[in-house]
């Protein structure tokens, strides 16, 4: 069992473990809480890495102690308990509480699939085109807190010129295209940024057009993000995020993640392909302009 994560890769490690203990001593919650001298919902809490009060390594030792963990399982838990670091968008009030998550693993993950059917995904929005988003969005905040959270979204994007790059493979609903965000000027100019970054070789832009008809995703915007090592499973990871209105849901049961993979190779495979997806972007800049 290595120990390199952190964040809530390191969480969801040490939630996985703790699980995986507790299990194999055929113990529920409560019999682990009482041996290891904490309440029942510490232990119901250490076992959800989506909850985001600060891991305590001492906490994660006495759990496992009381799952009779061997030396080896337990310090590598503690190892990753130890490593706890926090990002730039921990606490920054221009990132959402609930996107925390997806920003922190982001930075961890050598992918993210993203489909999206009503607004260019954050990761490659102009500054004005993210402006006019959080305007029509937040409509009680004030130009100074729209500011922040708009920064905030240009700070992120710096992800995608790491090294090694994340690849992000984007697929977008032609009515993303259509709809006019802010004004003919800002959308000609996120059109023109979208094929800019459709050049990127570590950036995938497919664009699933109205003829596609039906298609496989159904329901709104959804993320893929996640790492594969197929040498050390604890070291991969996968999370669906789904965005809600004010909220977002995580996803990282097994069959869940695979349903939305799936979904996404369907979607690919619906969309034009990046040539063809770069002539639909053309032409809807060319009707922009005239």
């Amino acid at each position: 069992m290595t120990a390199t994560q952190t964040g809530p890769t390191g969480r969801m490690q040490i939630a996985r473990g703790l699980i995986s203990l507790r299990e194999r001593q055929g113990l529920t919650q409560t019999e682990v809480a009482e041996r290891a001298g904490v309440s029942k919902t510490t232990v119901s809490r250490y076992e959800m890495w989506q909850d985001r009060a600060r891991i305590r390594w001492a906490t994660v030792k006495a759990i496992a102690d009381a799952c009779e963990a061997s030396h080896e399982e337990r310090d590598a838990l503690v190892r990753v308990a130890r490593s706890q670091l926090d990002g730039w968008w921990m606490g920054n009030g221009g990132v959402p509480e609930w996107l925390d998550p997806l920003v922190s693993f982001e930075h961890e993950a050598a992918y993210e699939h993203l489909y999206a059917n009503t607004v260019v995904p954050g990761l490659l929005q102009t500054k004005d085109y993210a402006l006019a988003v959080h305007r029509a969005r937040e409509v009680r905040s004030s130009n100074d807190d729209i500011e922040r959270m708009v920064d905030a979204r240009l700070r992120r994007q710096k992800i995608l010129s790491r090294d090694p790059a994340l690849h992000l493979w984007v697929v977008l609903d032609e009515a993303v295209l259509r709809r006019t965000v802010g004004d003919s000027a800002v959308m000609a100019e996120q059109l023109e940024h979208l094929h800019d970054m459709a050049r990127s070789p570590a950036i995938d832009i497919q664009i699933l057009p109205f003829s596609a008809g039906a298609h496989a995703a159904g329901a709104g915007h959804f993320v893929v993000v996640g790492r594969d090592n197929d040498r050390d499973r604890l070291n991969s990871m996968a999370v669906v995020y789904v965005e809600l209105r004010r909220r977002g849901l995580y996803f990282d049961d097994v069959e869940d993640v695979a349903a939305y993979k799936l979904t996404f190779d369907y979607l690919r495979s619906q969309a034009a392909d990046t040539s063809a997806s770069m002539r639909l972007l053309a032409r809807a800049r060319q009707e922009l302009s005239s």
